[in-house]
């Protein structure tokens, strides 16, 4: 083996011992606080603990059922930011406490759900089955409309629930009591996460330059052979 391959194989070792213990700590803290949910009468956030909950078990059910190993970087990234905005953001009430808590959160699912875009069509791409070619500008194009579409929908969800249930999801800024505001910044740092992330992936595609999620999807195309023949596509990535 060489130093190289060797420190691959140690970073790859390490790398799984902390999703391992860090999804563990977090699973045991979900559950108890679960438990503490229930027994105080708060349905809705026991619902959304319960949601974090089976996004920390779906690597593995994913992997057991459907033989389909999800990427480390990207289930800790999904996880954190479920805690992050149903957790710390609804049931301990961040988005009171903090006014930029929002902002952040879907500037950041608006990167998320960008580079989500992203793999969907390049992983598609890269399928000998699929039999498609497509352009770097489509798939830019395709990455930024996923994201702004996953966007709005929330944005609809947010204002279902606040009709239907008495919420208060779409959080009134000063002189605006109707929430008109919120979810126009909320669509607006969306889809200026999703435009950074489908430029950043464009100029890859184009000029071969360092993307954040190369490494991301080599390693998905070359844990799932079972998803792309021979093991992979066109090897362009």
């Amino acid at each position: 083996m060489t130093p190289e391959s060797y420190d691959k194989t140690r970073a790859a070792h390490d790398e799984g011992w902390v999703h391992k213990w860090l999804g563990r700590a977090l699973l045991a803290v979900m559950a108890a606080e679960w438990v503490l949910l229930l027994y105080a009468g708060r349905w809705l956030s026991a619902f959304l603990v319960t949601m974090i909950i089976a996004a920390l078990v779906a690597p593995a059910v994913f992997r057991r059922k459907l033989d389909v190993d999800i990427p480390v970087e990207f289930h800790i990234a999904a996880v954190l930011f479920m805690t992050a905005s149903l957790y710390l953001g609804e049931v301990r009430s961040f988005y009171q406490k903090f006014w930029w808590w929002d902002i952040l959160l879907h500037t950041s699912a608006g990167l998320l759900m960008g580079v989500a875009g992203f793999l969907l069509v390049y992983l598609l791409n890269e399928r000998r089955e699929a039999g498609l070619h497509m352009r770097p500008g489509f798939v830019a194009l395709f990455a930024f409309s996923f994201a702004v579409t996953i966007g709005t929908l929330w944005e609809i969800f947010e204002f279902a629930m606040d009709r239907t249930m008495g919420l208060t999801m779409q959080k009134p800024m000063l002189g605006d009591l109707s929430g008109l505001t919120d979810t126009m910044w909320d669509m607006i740092v969306n889809a200026a996460g999703a435009f950074f992330v489908s430029l950043v992936g464009w100029r890859y595609m184009m000029r071969k330059d360092i993307f954040f999620v190369r490494d991301l999807i080599r390693r998905f195309i070359r844990r799932n052979p079972v998803l792309f023949r021979a093991g992979g596509g066109r090897g362009g990535v």
